[in-house]
């Protein structure tokens, strides 16, 4: 064979090889990320069987807080409604927007719903609400941890997909755009130091 014509399909091959090392290292991580959704939704249905629960619990006690339980009620199905949208596109920026919203509006809920409890000792007392409260703390703490791993791997993703030269095979590859991080509205709040005056 000639050498001017095995040095350009020796180099035409190892870019092929190279461009499928690219492709395959977009679908892994992809997937991972995926996958880290997948968790965080395994721990917010956790979190969203046990809010009736609660409610319910809380019901018998608070029978003057009618508006309270309905506001935690309706964050709950908007939550769970947002957490099927974000299932079926996991890393998309408007679903990811939604799912933060919503669980936003459950968390501001569940915290107006724990003052309202302060309220009544009885309901404190309670070894249901008492179980039934640190369940859902557990699960909260879950959630953070799972979408601590989302992030990181949407930020694995995106770094990647970035960089030079996935960048320039990645649209073409089906990798358009970056995945969207899950973040909840009160981040930046948590972000920055609390303020202490006197």
């Amino acid at each position: 064979m000639d050498l001017s014509l095995i040095i350009p399909v020796v180099l035409l091959g190892a870019l092929l090889v190279y461009g499928v090392a690219i492709y395959n290292r977009l679908v892994t991580l992809k997937n991972r990320y995926q996958n880290a959704f997948a968790q965080i939704e395994v721990q917010l249905k956790r979190r969203h069987d046990l809010i009736p629960n609660l409610v319910e619990t809380a019901r018998a006690y608070m029978s003057h807080e009618r508006e309270t339980l309905q506001a935690v009620t309706e964050a709950r199905n908007a939550a769970e409604v947002g957490l099927q949208h974000a299932a079926a596109r996991p890393g998309e920026p408007g679903a990811m927007a939604e799912l933060a919203g919503a669980e936003g509006v459950l968390g501001a809920a569940l915290g107006r719903l724990n003052v309202v409890m302060e309220a009544y000792p009885d309901l404190k007392a309670s070894d249901n609400m008492r179980q039934l409260s640190e369940t859902l703390t557990s699960t909260e703490n879950r959630v953070a941890f799972a979408r601590q791993a989302f992030n990181d791997a949407v930020m694995q993703y995106n770094a990647y997909r970035q960089s030079f030269p996935p960048v320039l095979l990645a649209g073409s590859f089906g990798h358009k755009q970056d995945a969207a991080l899950l973040e909840f509205a009160d981040s930046a709040e948590i972000q920055s130091a609390p303020r202490v005056s006197f």
